[in-house]
């Protein structure tokens, strides 16, 4: 029998929610045209050492179908899941948005003139086009990566699936890494984006790590149990 438009939409009502994102993009744009010149420098003497290493863009790039493909998944397998994972990237994609909009800020640590011409290259000099080099902290690749890969490693789908698990763990690691090699971001925005995903998994899954330890704790001794019989 075939499921009518209505059936459909009240089946799959939790896409509300993804309306976010008009409001996220729609402020980031703002942002990205009217923080340009006058802003606060964000520095830190680490950030001089790093090298820039132009085949960071493969995995910083594949950010955007890491985070896309995690929401896709949970909106058709856990809607608890999916809610979680929604709540976890948009609190901090708009604590990102108000520390941008009251705190101006931007980097100069972009190279101006490349050693290498390569493809990889290309695609950089395209990305450095279309991103500024401002709106850095918390980097919300970092901050998202983690949190999607916090989210795999609670699924129950993919307890079981190693493969995916230490999969997305590598890729989450290269993304954070390509934000620096890049030159995208700053040692500090990295910093300020695992503090950030860091609080927000004690909110979000704060529940499950207290249930958790208290299945632990009720657990009968086994050498009682053992002493008993």
């Amino acid at each position: 029998m075939k499921e009518t438009l209505k059936e459909f939409l009240y089946r799959y009502r939790h896409g509300w929610i993804l309306s976010y994102f008009l409001i996220y993009l729609a402020w980031f744009a703002y942002l990205e045209r009217t923080v340009t010149r006058r802003f606060h420098v964000i520095h830190m003497p680490i950030d001089d050492y790093i090298p820039f290493i132009e085949v960071f863009i493969v995995p910083y790039l594949l950010w955007f179908g890491y985070i896309a493909l995690a929401v896709i998944f949970f909106f058709f397998h856990n809607v608890q899941d999916y809610y979680k994972l929604c709540i976890f990237l948009f609190v901090g994609m708009t604590i990102f948005l108000v520390v941008s909009t009251v705190y101006p800020h931007g980097h100069y640590l972009r190279p101006r003139v490349f050693e290498r011409d390569n493809i990889f290259v290309t695609l950089v000099k395209g990305l450095y086009m279309v991103d500024t080099p401002t709106n850095l902290f918390p980097s919300i690749h970092v901050y998202n990566s983690i949190g999607v890969h916090l989210s795999i490693m609670h699924s129950s789908q993919l307890k079981d699936k190693k493969w995916v698990r230490r999969g997305s763990f590598i890729l989450m690691v290269s993304i954070i890494a390509s934000t620096m090699f890049l030159k995208q971001h700053s040692v500090f925005d990295v910093i300020t984006g695992c503090i950030a995903a860091t609080v927000m998994y004690t909110l979000v899954y704060g529940g499950e790590l207290l249930a958790g330890k208290k299945r632990v704790y009720k657990r009968p001794y086994r050498g009682v149990q053992e002493g008993q019989s």
